[in-house]
């Protein structure tokens, strides 16, 4: 008697052609799943846990290309936040960019699928004549997504094929999906917070005050690398960790719906005017950053 062996292809990589194309990264034996959009910014779109979403995604917004997505994990380079008027001074001229950069905004190349161990796509940016009027250096950003089990991890490249050196700031900007924002417990490793809206200091008590309309607050002194959002509602925990690249986490969501961000930034708001933080890449150099959530049920 022969007995053959059959091999369940555990992690896999297929297109769906939706309003954009979409690439999805699943695998099978944890029954889990994530959606990217080259089109849109490289965006995922989606990542859900046994049919549960770990994000949240405003729909109508993401159906319409000129507005900003309001969901998902969008990139912020090569600034986070906003600029005072949206301009930024270098060498004595003035440039204009609009909130959290450009990189969310532009189409990327899928340049590399992989299943082997983990489910797993590459995304590249790289400068054009168009970024280079907003932004004037030579640029590659190499985006890789890795999906295995109830793990996500972003590891990014950013490299500077400029012949100066290139000063950014990059970030990121997850929506996390929640009914009952009064049934969150945060794990953030500060003590304060900088609140963009009141532009004062506050002492972080470990809850917010999601009675407001909008919170929108930097934690500016992060003394570890790693921080957790659980839900008591739902039994689970969502836990962060993140290269010391980031400096800053940004907690911002507002009353009535259903998504809370705790954004990870390498540099505060107006970075490129007063050097706060900045990160500086000298020509034909790389620099590696990591980023990884991890989902689990408590």
């Amino acid at each position: 008697m022969i007995l053959m062996e059959t091999r369940v292809k555990m992690f896999t990589v297929a297109q769906e052609q939706k309003q954009y194309l979409t690439y999805v990264l699943t695998d099978q034996q944890a029954n889990s799943q994530i959606e990217v959009v080259p089109e849109r910014g490289a965006i995922i779109s989606r990542w859900k846990i046994n049919e549960q979403d770990i994000l949240y995604l405003d729909q109508e917004r993401f159906a319409h290309p000129e507005l900003s997505i309001r969901g998902g994990i969008p990139i912020l380079f090569p600034i986070c936040g906003n600029l005072p008027n949206n301009t930024y001074t270098y060498e004595d001229r003035e440039y204009q960019l609009k909130q959290h950069g450009f990189a969310r905004d532009l189409p990327w190349e899928v340049t590399e699928t992989s299943t082997d161990n983990v489910a797993s796509i590459t995304l590249t940016l790289n400068s054009n004549e168009k970024t280079l009027a907003v932004y004037p250096f030579a640029f590659k950003l190499s985006f890789t997504y890795e999906l295995q089990g109830n793990r996500l991890k972003i590891v990014q490249s950013y490299s500077n094929h400029s012949d100066s050196i290139m000063p950014f700031s990059a970030g990121l900007h997850p929506y996390f999906q929640v009914s009952d924002k009064s049934q969150l417990s945060f794990d953030i490793p500060a003590y304060s917070y900088f609140d963009h809206i009141s532009q004062e200091i506050h002492s972080f008590p470990g809850q917010f005050d999601f009675e407001l309309d909008e919170i929108d607050v930097a934690f500016t002194s992060i003394n570890k690398q790693h921080t957790s959002i659980q839900n008591i509602d739902s039994s689970s925990k969502l836990t962060i960790s993140y290269s010391d690249f980031y400096s800053a986490l940004v907690f911002w969501t507002i009353k009535g719906k259903d998504y809370v961000c705790l954004e990870p930034w390498s540099a505060p708001r107006n970075a490129l005017n007063t050097q706060e933080q900045l990160t500086y890449i000298e020509p034909g150099s790389s620099y590696n950053s990591v980023f990884e959530m991890v989902w689990e049920n408590c």
